[in-house]
């Protein structure tokens, strides 16, 4: 005996086009990291405090500036994000950081003593500058609530 089969047909649905093939070039991943990372976060004030090579004194007029910010961010909830660079000979990347963690703590005490709280300041002490800008300053970011 013979059994025959029966075939049904099942609709088909036409697949897809292929998406066009991109002509990407190959994403550095450090790089891109270290973009983003120097991205100041959206809807942040910022005030850049420079220094003399070598020192972590506070100018006169980066004192008035900042005076304005720590009036500024007194009555808001906002926090303030102290960034520190230094420049570094040779290939010193310990001094560097020891002299940007000066810097900032010279910037937090003088914000400390124009009445802003020190839980509400938070410092990074980052040594070599690796985001393309001077060398030898402090970024004071407002960071909103």
């Amino acid at each position: 005996m013979i059994a025959s089969k029966t075939v049904k047909k099942i609709a088909t649905i036409p697949a897809a086009p292929p998406l066009p093939a991109k002509a990407e070039k190959p994403v550095d991943r450090q790089v891109e990291r270290q973009r983003v990372a120097a991205l100041k976060p959206p809807g942040s004030a910022s005030l850049e405090v420079r220094f003399r090579a070598g020192s972590s004194v506070l100018s006169r007029d980066d004192e008035k500036r900042l005076k304005t910010m720590a009036r500024k961010v007194e009555p808001t909830d906002a926090r303030l994000q102290l960034k520190a660079y230094a420049e570094a000979t040779g290939n010193d990347t310990s001094k560097a950081r020891r002299l940007s963690l000066s810097r900032a703590l010279s910037v937090r005490s003088f914000l400390i003593e124009n009445g802003l709280r020190s839980t509400r300041i938070d410092v990074r002490a980052l040594g070599i500058a690796r985001d393309g800008g001077p060398p030898d300053r402090v970024d004071v970011l407002m960071l909103e609530r």
